[in-house]
Parts: C-alpha cells; sequence; structure tokens
C-alpha cells in the first residue's frame, strides 16, 4: 500500500488511519482497549473483539465508528467469523492486531501439559489462525493488509525468576511465526510485524508487577530508564506498524522495554 503523499511536508499524514478497518482481539481491557482509542483517534473504523461483550458495547459506544464482536480466539470457528464479521459489516479489512493474551506463573517441573497446551492455543495458535484468515481475505480480494502480533520481551528473554515457560515459548514463537510470514506475504502486499512491550500496567499483571514492592523493584531495577513504561509509550510504535508509516517494514519484532533486552 503507497504512502497517501511521499512527500516531507506530510510524513504526519502517514501515520493516519483514515477509512481503514481495524480489527484488535482483547479489546475489552488494558492494552487493547489503549490500542482501540488509539486507532479510532487517528480515523480507524475498529471491530472490537474479546469475550466480555458488555465491555467491548461500552467501548464501542465511546467510539466514532466501532462493531463489537464477541469472539473467543481459541474457538475453533472464532477466527473466522471475527474476519466474516469486519468484512459484512464494514466490506474490508485492513489491519488485525492480535492482541489477546493470558499469562500462567508456574515453575516448570510443577506444570501441568493442559495448561501448557491452553497458553499456547491462545498465544500461539489462535493469531496465526486469525492471521491466516485475514490474508485469505487480503489474497482472494488483491488487497493490501497489515498484520500486528502482541509479542513481549519474553519472546526474546527468559522470564527469569518470574516461572512462566507457556507465555516465554508462545512469545518466542510468536516473534519468529511473525518473520516466517512476513516472507511468506510480502510479495502478496501483506506486511506482519510484532510489538514487542516490557513491563506496561495491565488488568493481567498489575497486582504482581506495580502495586508490591518486590513487583516495583524487579522492573525498576531491571530496566536501565529505571521503571515501567506508560501506556502513552506504545502509541507510537503501534500506529508505525499498521500505518503507511512503516510501509517498508516487515518481519520486525520492535521492541518497546526502556533498555531490558539491552542489557
Amino acid at each position: 500500500m503507497a504512502p497517501p503523499d511521499s512527500t516531507p511536508e506530510h510524513a504526519l499524514d502517514r501515520f493516519r488511519l483514515d477509512g481503514r478497518v481495524v480489527v484488535i482481539t482483547g479489546a475489552s481491557s488494558g492494552l487493547g482497549e489503549r490500542f482501540a482509542r488509539v486507532v479510532a483517534g487517528v480515523g480507524a473504523k475498529v471491530v472490537l473483539a474479546a469475550r466480555r461483550v458488555d465491555r467491548l458495547e461500552a467501548l464501542a459506544a465511546e467510539l466514532p465508528d466501532a462493531l463489537a464482536v464477541g469472539c473467543d480466539v481459541a474457538a475453533p470457528d472464532g477466527p473466522q467469523n471475527l474476519v466474516d464479521a469486519a468484512v459484512d459489516r464494514y466490506g474490508r479489512l485492513d489491519v488485525l492486531i492480535n492482541n489477546a493474551g493470558i499469562s500462567r506463573v508456574v515453575p516448570a517441573v510443577d506444570d501441568d501439559l493442559d495448561g501448557f497446551r491452553h497458553e499456547l492455543e491462545v498465544d500461539l495458535i489462535a493469531p496465526y489462525e486469525l492471521a491466516r484468515r485475514a490474508a485469505r481475505w487480503w489474497i482472494d480480494n488483491d488487497h493490501p493488509g497489515v498484520v500486528v502480533n502482541l509479542g513481549s520481551i519474553l519472546g526474546e528473554v527468559s522470564g527469569g525468576k518470574m516461572r512462566v515457560p507457556g507465555y516465554t515459548a508462545a512469545k518466542g514463537g510468536l516473534h519468529n511465526l511473525t518473520r516466517e510470514l512476513a516472507v511468506q506475504w510480502a510479495r502478496k502486499g501483506i506486511r506482519v510485524n510484532a510489538l514487542a512491550p516490557a513491563w506496561f500496567e495491565t488488568e493481567m499483571n498489575s497486582d504482581d508487577m506495580f502495586h508490591t514492592d518486590s513487583g516495583r523493584a524487579f522492573v525498576d531495577t531491571g530496566t536501565p530508564m529505571g521503571r515501567g513504561g506508560a501506556a502513552h509509550e506504545l502509541d507510537g510504535a503501534l500506529l508505525l506498524l499498521a500505518s503507511d508509516a512503516g510501509s517498508y517494514l516487515t518481519g520486525h519484532i520492535l521492541l518497546i522495554d526502556g533498555g531490558w533486552t539491552a542489557l
């Protein structure tokens, strides 16, 4: 997809998503909700997906043009139903943000395979299937597309004392899957990248990581910048990957981590 205007004076315009249809999974809270507000703020029509439909509908009511879709991304029919809902409502699909995810804290020797498999289903297999379903529509309709996978610094390094084997396995797989799909689909006009945050406060990690002395010490002492991330510090990176501002960027894992992985 060519940038709307290549002149330097219009550089900021390339970060806009006017008229684009953006699907966001895990949009009922946390980073997903923030991402929905960010892309809507630059002109996107937003398809909000999660299991908590009441939250989605409340959020949709606050956005200029949004559709709430109750969806379990790990269900066999969930990915295709979500793609169909976006196309049925808006006639197109432009950007998929694979944000939904889960995490369990458990030492590997105490883990059970059912829990491990479920984590892989939600954090790795579901994003893969959603990306495949979206790519099929883009290829069949000769339509350019963008996939933004929500990775993690724990896709690049171990969880250390956190003990999260399923999460690190899934995110590591998602990072390399991002590279693989980017290469396979590059000639089809489909870009695939991953946004990999470090420690940002969300419902999934706020109690342990941000509201205890040990959690705050873990984040602050391990991060060269000496703090966790603020929600707005992902906004620019997300728009770079999702918009024409990143039109020559694919197969990249964008680490937003305050220097954590530079150590």
